[in-house]
């Protein structure tokens, strides 16, 4: 059985694992699509297992939690959900993301 926490060895599995990964960080709330869309699409193939696996569990999560999280009014308590929430901000402050101003 194939673990969910890494891109697998077929490059038609890692497509279709990074699109279900696009769809279920899609939120819907432009502030939340911002930040993940670009994540995944940069970032997420570079972490290491364990962020990768924190990212799934991350975007398990209720938009307003994510929010809330993301948009630094709080942090989560779980250590590996706070580290990868960490990650996002610190790509999405240092990056240059205009061209996803209208996702």
């Amino acid at each position: 059985m194939r673990s969910r926490s890494t891109l697998s060895e077929s490059p038609q599995d890692d497509k279709l694992e990074l699109k279900r990964l696009y769809w279920h960080s899609r939120r819907g709330m432009w502030e939340l699509d911002l930040l993940l869309i670009p994540f995944l699409k940069h970032r997420y193939s570079l972490l290491a297992a364990d962020d990768r696996r924190a990212y799934q569990a991350l975007i398990e999560e209720e938009d307003q939690d994510l929010f809330q999280w993301l948009m630094r009014r709080q942090l989560p308590d779980d250590p590996n959900r706070r580290r990868i929430v960490q990650l996002i901000i610190e790509y999405a402050e240092t990056t240059d993301n205009d061209q996803y101003r209208t996702l």
